[in-house]
């Protein structure tokens, strides 16, 4: 008799221990979960998705015994559980590794561009006297190739030819002068005059202009890549500023000449959005052909 309750008990020992340790599995994975939704979705605010996997309820025979089969297939469900969740977690640090490198280079051609608008627009600025003659009514045009020769005398000439008005209002001055430089296709020269606006006056209700005429200057000089940075920037940094619905539709522009007519329909909707009531009759118009020529549905 004995003999009997004891191998009685050792049939019910093993399968129980395996039913813990089941549970302990489930448990951490349970942990392991709501860290990587904490990690993923961190404004949940605790909300947490709750795994639709439930414990198979204990079955036992005729003798008392634990039912093996429900053990078995529990542990097997836990196992692939797991395998699905470190397979998650790999993707999930891939996708940061590659938002990180992204975002790396992306600020490095950011600085890189800075650097180089820097450069452009220093030379030219000390050629500037500010007391041109009145502007001419069709200044000459300038090509971007001429416009990297700072020492140039139709350079020089072409800036002169651009008054800078002195009306005691410094903000508005520049941006004026960033404006008819812009008007004169002198393209560096507006984006360096512009920039002083944005860089010295953020708050400004001009800073929202003169981010948004540096973009249109750069896409008027057949530069879409920096153009679409600088709408950006300008819809991103000043959402309330009175060109950031301008600068959205011009964003759409250059998306359509870097070919990228899918992203260009995505910044039209947003643009739609938005601002649904800061879109102009002739806005809305030409919102509707770019639409088209993108081939948006």
């Amino acid at each position: 008799m004995a003999l009997a309750l004891l191998a009685s008990g050792s049939a019910w020992s093993a399968p129980a221990l395996a039913q813990s340790a089941v549970e302990g599995r489930v448990d951490r994975l349970e942990r392991e979960m709501r860290a990587v939704q904490r990690k993923v979705f961190p404004g949940g605010s605790g909300q947490i998705v709750t795994p639709d996997i439930t414990a198979p309820q204990m079955q036992t025979n005729i003798l008392g015994s634990p039912a093996t089969g429900a053990i078995s297939n529990l542990e097997s469900r836990v196992s692939a559980i797991e395998s699905q969740f470190q397979t998650i977690t790999g993707q999930i640090e891939q996708g940061e590794y590659r938002i990180r490198q992204l975002e790396q280079q992306f600020e490095a051609y950011k600085r890189a561009t800075d650097a180089k608008l820097s450069g452009m627009g220093s030379a030219p600025a000390a050629t500037t006297n500010g007391s041109g003659g009145p502007a001419a009514a069709n200044p000459p045009r300038v090509s971007a190739s001429t416009a990297t020769t700072a020492a140039s005398p139709a350079r020089r000439e072409a800036i002169a030819a651009v008054q800078k008005p002195d009306t005691g209002d410094a903000v508005e001055d520049q941006y004026t002068y960033g404006f008819r430089l812009w008007q004169a296709q002198l393209y560096p020269e507006a984006q360096a005059a512009l920039k002083q606006v944005v860089d010295k006056n953020p708050t400004h209700r001009r800073a929202s202009y003169a981010q948004n005429l540096i973009g249109r200057s750069y896409l008027d000089d057949g530069k879409p890549s920096l153009a679409s940075i600088a709408f950006y920037d300008n819809y991103k940094k000043m959402p309330d500023g009175e060109r950031a619905a301008d600068s959205l539709f011009y964003l759409a522009q250059a998306l359509v000449q870097l070919k990228k007519p899918s992203e260009a329909c995505d910044v039209y909707a947003e643009l739609e959005e938005v601002y649904p009531t800061r879109i102009s009759g002739s806005m809305k118009a030409d919102i509707t052909r770019g639409r088209t020529a993108a081939r948006c549905s």
